[in-house]
């Protein structure tokens, strides 16, 4: 083991007992204590087989896991003791990481357009893998950061708004940036481009490997040592998403295969977040106001859609991919269905005068009460860092069975060196894994320098 993950940074449950029960027990607990804080519960275990898929789906890709997506304590010690790398946004990001011992060099700075502030602490740290997309960005590096090795942001197409990309270049514009790059003497190590979820099709994935491949080569013609592509992150994140998943990942192999074979000498990296810690935590916030609206009379402003208005005690969390606001909107919801009981038709409001109050509308919802307490799975990305009025964040209870535990010991353990010792190492542990995959998969990985 690492040590970035010990037992005392989590509650040890037993094989069986799922985030459910833990939270129906803390809810006993509060309910006794007439506390109505929201809370978090993540099972740590959760992302441990989610690691273990990446590895045996994707092989030749190397995941760092976007801190921005969910930065909670527990969600950066467990990966870093599976061996991630981290990319980080900003300098609080950097600083979060770094706090807890992860080393410079499992660190990407991955923001295209950093404070000059934030790329002085990356370099006065260590860090030194950054990306970039024009040339007012590179000339903050080369002044500020010369050690800096530089990815090269691009689109897959001459047209940006062709493809949902987050950032960068056109493939027409890559060799004057990379001929920028040589003259300041800022030296290119390789390529990235990001897809979002909705955008990972064949077509345009395939595309932008296509163009990342064209890049290299221009690269590699103007004296850059290009050895690194990123392909950012967009793979689903829940479990309803398995059968998408093994589609997206066997298009990456594909691609991957036909433009970067092994043996080409390049390092393929990720930044896989949603994918990470969307199962893993589950929220349960209560209900601390209450406004009944006529059908017949809605508001004017919409606030309410008839039936029953319900105001929860935390912030609106950001909607995750299970969340009710990403739903369609004509469709109806229902998020505790109990069909004893008459439904309404709800909004779901967070704290008055938040400025991302409105959580959901359209909800069949039975007649709740002011501490009443409402269940939403799915929450662990772009959620935990919601922080009610006054700086005040729900609460996080850390869990992982004794199962998940042994794994991530045995996945850190030496590799066996006898086929006797490989046998029984390969077994699965247990079928209420309910997964595929066993430990024979590769040791954790330790990126190659990028010095």
């Amino acid at each position: 083991m690492n040590g970035y993950l010990k037992e005392s940074n989590f509650m040890m449950v037993e094989e069986g007992f799922t985030t459910r029960d833990l939270l129906e027990d803390l809810l006993v607990e509060l309910c006794q204590a007439s506390a109505q804080q929201a809370f978090f519960v993540a099972d740590l275990g959760d992302i441990v087989k989610k690691h273990l898929r990446f590895l045996k789906a994707l092989p030749r890709v190397k995941p760092y896991f976007p801190v921005k997506c969910n930065s909670s304590e527990g969600v950066i010690r467990l990966l870093a003791e599976l061996g991630t790398g981290f990319a980080c946004a900003n300098k609080a990001e950097l600083l979060r990481v770094q706090s807890l011992g992860v080393p410079a060099d499992k660190i990407f700075y991955s923001s295209p357009c950093k404070q000059v502030a934030h790329i002085r602490h990356a370099a006065s740290h260590g860090v030194q893998l950054m990306t970039f997309d024009n040339e007012v960005e590179l000339s903050k590096v080369a002044r500020s950061h010369p050690r800096a090795r530089m990815l090269l942001g691009i689109t897959a197409d001459s047209s940006p708004s062709a493809h949902p990309m987050a950032f960068g270049t056109t493939l027409k514009s890559c060799r004057h940036l990379l001929e920028a790059a040589k003259e300041q003497a800022v030296e290119v190590v390789g390529i990235s481009f990001h897809l979002e979820s909705h955008g990972l099709e064949p077509q345009a994935f395939t595309q932008a490997v296509a163009a990342a491949q064209l890049a290299f080569e221009m690269g590699t013609e103007l004296g850059h040592q290009m050895h690194l592509l990123d392909i950012g992150g967009g793979l689903p994140g829940t479990e309803d998403g398995r059968a998408r998943f093994e589609e997206v990942t066997a298009m990456i192999n594909s691609a991957l295969d036909l433009y970067f074979p092994e043996g080409c000498g390049a390092e393929i990296i990720a930044t896989p977040g949603r994918f990470y810690v969307t199962s893993a935590f589950t929220l349960a916030a209560s209900i601390t106001a209450r406004e009944e609206a006529p059908a017949e009379q809605p508001g004017s402003d919409g606030r309410w859609d008839g039936g029953i208005g319900l105001t929860m005690c935390p912030s609106s969390p950001k909607p995750s991919p299970c969340s009710p606001a990403e739903e369609e909107p004509s469709s109806k919801k229902s998020l505790i269905p109990c069909p004893e009981l008459p439904l309404h038709s709800s909004s779901l409001w967070g704290p008055p005068g938040h400025p991302e109050d409105r959580i959901a509308d359209g909800l069949e919802l039975p007649e709740l009460q002011v501490g009443d307490w409402l269940i939403f799975e799915g929450m662990g990305a772009y959620s935990t860092a919601s922080a009610l009025p006054g700086g005040l964040q729900p609460q996080i209870t850390y869990a992982m069975s004794r199962l998940a535990w042994k794994t991530l010991q045995l996945f850190q353990a030496k590799p066996p060196q006898t086929e006797d010792e490989r046998e029984s190492i390969c077994t699965p542990l247990s079928c209420g894994w309910e997964m595929a995959e066993t430990l024979c998969v590769p040791p954790v990985f330790t990126p190659a320098s990028i010095i």
